[in-house]
C-alpha cells in the first residue's frame, strides 16, 4: 500500500503590524456648534452689542437659608456679551509633526482646516448665525457671563447633561488661587509671591467675598440658578465641597432645585490623614441633585469584588476541586493569592423568604433528609430546589438550607456613596499640578453615572482642567471656565499632552454619539439557576473595549475669552448731563470706579513710568480728559536734561492722552480701535498715547505694538497689581507703579542650508518680564516662559498653533511624557525641540505671516504677528 506523503504543516502568517499606529481622535460628528466670533475679526461693527438678562428668584419657596443681602436680590442682572474665538488648538496635527516618517502615513486634515471652518469673510463676521463641526472649548471669563452667554446667544438652555461645580471651600484668599504655573502649591507664609498678582483672582477674593460667608452664598446661589437653566431634563449637577460650609450649600441646592431631586451625598478620601485637634478630616464631599429625578439619566457603576476586601467580606469559605468544601484559612484569607488553584470561594445565602406563597412551605428531601423552610417560604418552587441541588449551589447549615454563592457569580458589585478607595492626587498617574486640583477618579464616576458617550459636560470652575481630561478621555462632548490665567494655562498644557486609550465605538459611521463597545459581566442568580435561565449580562460602563491597534489624543478644542468690561470715561463716572446717570446701587459704591480712576492719575503723576535700564518718564501734570470715552486721562512729560542722556533721545515736554484698562478684566482689541479714533479728533494731537492696563490682551498688545501714526508714539504701560490688593496684603517695598512693556522678541529666518534648506524656522528669546518681588525690569530672558505656540500661517482670525513648546517643562514632563506614552512613533529629536525655543523648519502658509503667543509663568499672554514681505 503506498504510503501519503504527509503535508508540512504551515503556521498561519501573522499579519504585520504598521510601522506606527495611526493617532486618532473622537468626532462629534451628529454635534455641532454656533460660530461665536473669532478675536481678530471683532471691532466696533462687526459686533452687535446686547442687553442685559435678568434672572428672578423665586419668592414662594419653602422655608430656606437666610443671610444677609438675600432678602433684597430678588433677581439679578447679566449682561449678555459673546464669547470670543482666540485660539482653535488641534493637538493630533501638533504631534504629527514630530511623527516617524517611516511606515504609513497616517495624516490627517485638521477639523480646523475644513471649508465650513474657515467660510468667506462675508459669512465669518455673521456671527451666531451659521453652524459649524463640534470642537470643546476653554473659556477664560467669570462663570455667570459665561453661563448666561451660553444660554442667550447660544441656545444652551437644556442640552446640558452633567455640570460639575468646584467652588472655594470657603472664603480664604490663601487656600483658593495659585500664583504660578510652576509652583504647585501656596503656603501660609506672608510672602508676596505666593498670593497671586492676578487681578481677575483678587477681585473673586476682595469684591466676591466682601461679606465673607454672606457674600459667598450668594455666590453659590447665583451660579445655581443658571445651571438650572442651562441642564437636560435628565441632567445632573455635582457641587464639591468640604465639611466647613455642606450644610449651607444643600440648603441652597434644595432652594434651587427642590429637595426632591436630591440624589445622593458622596464622601470620598482625599488624603491618608490630616492633623487636627479632634478627628482628622480626611473627606470632601460631593451634594448630587437632579434637574428632574423622574427623567434622571443614571448608569449604575461597580468596583470589583476580592475575597476578604470591601464587597467581599462574606466570602469565607472555599470549594476545592476534588469537591470538599471548608472554611477559608486567616491567612488566605488576608491574601487571596494562597487559595489553591482551581478553588472557588463561596459565601452561604438564604434560601428562605417571608414572602408567602403555597408551594414555598412543602418540605424538600436534601441528601436523604426532609428540610422545612421553618416560619418562612423557599425562594423558588421545588423543581427550582432541584435544579439547585443539581448544580451543587445548597449546602445544609445547621437544621435549615443555604444557597451557595460563588465570588464569580456576580465578580463585581455596586458602588455606594462612600469612596474610600480614592486617596489623594499625588499619584504618577494622577499628578498634582494645581493647588486645588480634585482626584480624577471622582469626577470620572461622576461622569459615567450619568452621562453617555457625546453627551455634553460642562464644569464652570476649570482649575487644572480635571473634568475636561476626563470628559475627553470618556468622549464627551465638554465645555468649561475660569478666571483665572494661570488655571487656563494648566489646562491647555495638560489637554495638549494627554494620550488615551482608543475604545471601540458601537457604530464606528456614527462616530462617538453611538456609544462605546463595554465590557459585559453575567450576572448568576438563584433565580436563572433555579428556572433554568441565562444569565442576565451587565454592562461595565467603566470598561470600553481598547482597539490596541490605536491610539488617542485631545480632540480639537477651542480658547475663548469673555471681552473685559470697558472702563468708564470720567464724564460718565461724575454722572456728566451729557450721559445716562450711573444709578447709585452697592456695586458703584463697593468698587469705586471714579475713585480708582483719581488714584490712577494720582500715583502715575507720582511715580510715573518705569522704563528699561532705570529710565522713566516723568510727568508735570495727569488730569482727567472730558468730552472722551476711551481716553481717560491727558498728561505732560517732565523736560528732559539734554546734558545727562544720549543725543538720541526725546527731550522736551510731551503731551501725553492715557487710556486706562478695566480694573478686573484684560484691556481688550475694541478699546484700543476706539481710542485710536478718538486720539485723531483731539487738538493739538497728543505726542504719545499710553494704554495702561493690569493685563492686556494679547490682540490688544498686538494692536498696539503694530500700528504705526505718524507722530506719536504709542507705548503700553502694565500697572502694578499693588494698586489692587493694598487692603489684601502688604505693599512692597517698590512704588513702581507703572512700568513699559516690550514686545516679545521674535525671530523668523528663512534656512539657507543643509536638507531643510528654502524652510522657515522661529527663535523666541523672550520678553520684557517685570520681577514684581525685586521691583526691576528683566529683559530678553527666555527661562520665564511657560509655553509659546507657533501658527506658520495666521489668518488674522484666531491662532491656530501648528507648533507648541514648554520651554520649563522637566524630562519626564510635557512632550516628554506623550512621547513616552507614544512609544516608538515618535522621533526623539523632533519632540526635544518641543522644549526648546527655536521651532521645528515649516513651509510658510498662503499667508505670508507667522503668529507667535508666549505664555509666562504668570500665565500673562503676549502675541507677535509677523509679515514676510
Amino acid at each position: 500500500m503506498a504510503r501519503t506523503k504527509a503535508k508540512p504543516i504551515v503556521k498561519p502568517r501573522k499579519e504585520k503590524r504598521p510601522d506606527k499606529k495611526p493617532i486618532e481622535q473622537y468626532e462629534h460628528k451628529d454635534k455641532n456648534r454656533l460660530n461665536n466670533p473669532p478675536v481678530g475679526l471683532v471691532d466696533a461693527k462687526s459686533e452687535h452689542v446686547e442687553g442685559k438678562k435678568t434672572y428672578a428668584y423665586d419668592p414662594h419657596l419653602d422655608p430656606t437659608l437666610q443671610w444677609a443681602g438675600k432678602a433684597e436680590r430678588t433677581s439679578f442682572e447679566l449682561p449678555t456679551v459673546s464669547l470670543h474665538v482666540h485660539e482653535r488648538i488641534d493637538p493630533r496635527s501638533i504631534i504629527e509633526a514630530v511623527r516617524k516618517k517611516n511606515g504609513s502615513n497616517f495624516e490627517q486634515l485638521s477639523l480646523f482646516n475644513s471649508v465650513k471652518e474657515n467660510p468667506p469673510l462675508r459669512e465669518a463676521i455673521d456671527f451666531y448665525k451659521h453652524r459649524h463641526n463640534w470642537s470643546n472649548r476653554l473659556i477664560a471669563g467669570d462663570s455667570l457671563l459665561v453661563m448666561n452667554s451660553l444660554l442667550e446667544k447660544e441656545g444652551l438652555g437644556g442640552q446640558v447633561q452633567c455640570l460639575y461645580f468646584d467652588p472655594p471651600y470657603g472664603v480664604s484668599y490663601r487656600s483658593n488661587f495659585q500664583p504660578f504655573i510652576n509652583k504647585r502649591e501656596v503656603s501660609g507664609s506672608d510672602k508676596d509671591e505666593e498670593l497671586t498678582a492676578e487681578p481677575e483672582m483678587i477681585k473673586a477674593f476682595r469684591d466676591t467675598w466682601e461679606l465673607g460667608l454672606h457674600s459667598y452664598l450668594s455666590y453659590i446661589r447665583d451660579r445655581l440658578l443658571l445651571t438650572r437653566d442651562l441642564l437636560h431634563e435628565s441632567g445632573s449637577v455635582f457641587v464639591q465641597i468640604s465639611d466647613e460650609n455642606i450644610h449651607h450649600v444643600r440648603e441652597i441646592l434644595d432652594e434651587i432645585f427642590g429637595a426632591k431631586n436630591f440624589c445622593s451625598l458622596i464622601a470620598f478620601l482625599k488624603t491618608a490623614g490630616a492633623t487636627s485637634d479632634t478627628l482628622p478630616t480626611t473627606c470632601d464631599y460631593l451634594l448630587w441633585y437632579a434637574k428632574d429625578h423622574s427623567h434622571l439619566k443614571y448608569r449604575q457603576l461597580f468596583l470589583p469584588k476580592e475575597a476578604g476586601g470591601i464587597g467581599g467580606t462574606k466570602y469565607k469559605s472555599v470549594h476545592l476541586p476534588d469537591g470538599s468544601r471548608r472554611p477559608l484559612t486567616e491567612e488566605e484569607v488576608a491574601n487571596p493569592n494562597l487559595v489553591p488553584d482551581g478553588a472557588k470561594v463561596y459565601r452561604q445565602d438564604n434560601l428562605v423568604s417571608s414572602h408567602y406563597w403555597d408551594e414555598g412551605r412543602k418540605t424538600f428531601k436534601f441528601q436523604g433528609r426532609e428540610y422545612s423552610p421553618g416560619a418562612n417560604c423557599w425562594k423558588t418552587t421545588l423543581a427550582g430546589l432541584e435544579r439547585l441541588a443539581s448544580a451543587g449551589r445548597i449546602e445544609p447549615t445547621g437544621n435549615t438550607l443555604a444557597y451557595v454563592r460563588y465570588l464569580d457569580d456576580f465578580p463585581v458589585f455596586a458602588l455606594s456613596n462612600v469612596w474610600a478607595d480614592i486617596g489623594g492626587v499625588q499619584s504618577r498617574a494622577d499628578p498634582k499640578i494645581y493647588v486645588v486640583q480634585t482626584a480624577t477618579t471622582a469626577i470620572q464616576r461622576c461622569l459615567l453615572m450619568t452621562t453617555d458617550p457625546g453627551d455634553l459636560v460642562l464644569d464652570i470652575t476649570c482649575g487644572s482642567g480635571t473634568t475636561a481630561v476626563v470628559a475627553e478621555q470618556w468622549g464627551r462632548r465638554w465645555i468649561t471656565c475660569d478666571t483665572s490665567r494661570v488655571a487656563l494655562t494648566l489646562a491647555k498644557m495638560r489637554l495638549l499632552t494627554a494620550v488615551f486609550d482608543y475604545y471601540q465605538l458601537a457604530h464606528p459611521d456614527e462616530g462617538v454619539g453611538s456609544g462605546f463597545v463595554y465590557k459585559i459581566v453575567p450576572h448568576v442568580t438563584l433565580k436563572s439557576i433555579a428556572q433554568n435561565e441565562p444569565p442576565e449580562p451587565q454592562t461595565l460602563y467603566d470598561q470600553p473595549l481598547p482597539d490596541a491597534g490605536k491610539t488617542r489624543v485631545t480632540g480639537p478644542f477651542t480658547v475663548e475669552a469673555v471681552p473685559a468690561p470697558m472702563v468708564k470715561s470720567p464724564a460718565e463716572l461724575a454722572g456728566d448731563v451729557t450721559t445716562s446717570p450711573i444709578p447709585a446701587d452697592e456695586s458703584v459704591a463697593r468698587s469705586g470706579e471714579t475713585l480708582r480712576q483719581d488714584e490712577w492719575r494720582s500715583e502715575l503723576l507720582k511715580a510715573g513710568i518705569r522704563g528699561k535700564g532705570g529710565q522713566k518718564i516723568e510727568f508735570v501734570r495727569v488730569e482727567p480728559l472730558s468730552g472722551t470715552r476711551w481716553l481717560h486721562a491727558e498728561a505732560e512729560t517732565k523736560a528732559l536734561d539734554k546734558s545727562t542722556l544720549a543725543p538720541d533721545k526725546m527731550f522736551e515736554s510731551k503731551r501725553v492722552v492715557i487710556s486706562f484698562g478695566p480694573e478686573h478684566a484684560p484691556l481688550e482689541q475694541k478699546q484700543v480701535e476706539k481710542a485710536f479714533e478718538e486720539s485723531k479728533k483731539l487738538v493739538p494731537r497728543p505726542q504719545m498715547i499710553v494704554f495702561a492696563a493690569f493685563q492686556f490682551d494679547p490682540e490688544a498688545a498686538k494692536d498696539i505694538d503694530e500700528t504705526n501714526i505718524p507722530g506719536i508714539a504709542l507705548l503700553k504701560a502694565q500697572m502694578n497689581a499693588d494698586m489692587l490688593t493694598e487692603d489684601l496684603k502688604k505693599k512692597r517695598t517698590s512704588n513702581e507703579s507703572f512700568w513699559l512693556v516690550g514686545q516679545p522678541d521674535v525671530v523668523l529666518r528663512k534656512i539657507k542650508r543643509g536638507e531643510e534648506q528654502g524652510l522657515w524656522e522661529v527663535e523666541v528669546h523672550g520678553f520684557d518680564y517685570y520681577n514684581t518681588v525685586t521691583g526691576t525690569l528683566e529683559s530678553g530672558g527666555s527661562d520665564q516662559i511657560a509655553v509659546w505656540m507657533l501658527d506658520t500661517d495666521y489668518d488674522g482670525r484666531s491662532l491656530f498653533p501648528r507648533q507648541v513648546f514648554f520651554p520649563m517643562a522637566g524630562v519626564k514632563e510635557g512632550w516628554s511624557k506623550v512621547a513616552k506614552n507614544l512609544k516608538a512613533e515618535i522621533d526623539e529629536e523632533l519632540i526635544e525641540a518641543y522644549r526648546g525655543t527655536t521651532s521645528l523648519p515649516f513651509k510658510l502658509g498662503k499667508h505670508n505671516r507667522v503668529a507667535v503667543k508666549i505664555v509666562d509663568a504668570r500665565g500673562i499672554e503676549s502675541l507677535k504677528i509677523v509679515p514676510v514681505e
